[in-house]
């Protein structure tokens, strides 16, 4: 999967500094995952929520935090929608963002 962009990863990680190598660790797998579809991942993930229009959430540093993406299963591509605390991602719409 290529995933855009890791630049909202790095500032993130820049402000919670407790979740950077848990998020760098996602990304290292999920950049090296060929999923084709969303029971693949769910097979890697089995804890990740599935969204609409194929977002999803996974649940980082054990759920302290949460991160959103979307994901073209055809072009092989992720993109960072949301990364924020669980209670950020209590103000948002998951499945709008």
């Amino acid at each position: 999967m290529r995933i855009i962009a890791k630049k909202i990863l790095r500032e993130f990680w820049a402000i919670y500094p407790d979740c950077e190598q848990q998020l760098k660790s996602w990304y290292r797998e999920a950049n090296r995952s060929i999923w084709k579809n969303l029971n693949e991942l769910k097979q890697d993930y089995p804890s990740v929520s599935i969204l609409n229009d194929n977002r999803v959430c996974f649940n980082i540093k054990g759920n302290n935090y949460r991160l959103i993406v979307r994901i073209n299963f055809d072009y092989q591509m992720m993109w960072i929608r949301f990364i924020g605390t669980h209670a950020e991602y209590d103000k948002i719409d998951a499945n709008k963002i």
